[in-house]
């Protein structure tokens, strides 16, 4: 009973807490006028994720919302695309949140995971083939081709 009694208690002074951290930032209207948005944003987020089918939901976010109209930001083209076709449902989607959403604007911006280049994988050359580029190289006359050839050469596996 007192471990019911102590984490009812922790989850009051939580309470109390976020609470007393809500009230100071709504204090100063320029902060308040922030977080009033940023609650705005965060639940046009989620009906937007709602509103889209699974693979989209995943590959499209809310950005902003101002003048009535809802900034979407799409991983690729093919989403974005897509979005766009569904603007019109998507805005009343969002209208049902209680905003009066005039319309959806969708940009093209692949998120900061889908920008990273997976590292090169070594293939092996056949012994046939390393010998004979060996060979070519060894045959050029000094210059960026012999140096590339060479470079090539030096990472590159043999296969047997």
């Amino acid at each position: 009973m007192l471990k019911g009694l102590a984490v009812q208690s922790a989850d009051t002074d939580q309470n109390t807490m976020i609470k007393e951290v809500d009230r100071y930032l709504r204090a100063d209207s320029a902060v308040g006028r922030i977080v009033v948005h940023a609650q705005l944003l965060a639940r046009l987020g989620q009906r937007l994720a709602a509103a889209l089918p699974g693979p989209l939901a995943a590959s499209a976010r809310l950005a902003n919302f101002r003048n009535g109209r809802a900034v979407i930001l799409a991983d690729n083209g093919a989403v974005a695309t897509k979005v766009r076709q569904m603007s019109q449902r998507l805005a009343g989607e969002l209208s049902k949140a209680g905003v009066d959403c005039d319309g959806v604007d969708v940009r093209v911006q692949p998120r900061e995971a889908a920008r990273e280049i997976a590292p090169g994988t070594v293939k092996p050359l056949s012994v046939k083939s390393f010998e004979s580029l060996r060979s070519t190289a060894e045959s050029l006359p000094k210059g960026p081709l012999k140096a590339a050839l060479d470079q090539l050469l030096a990472r590159v596996a043999k296969s047997e």
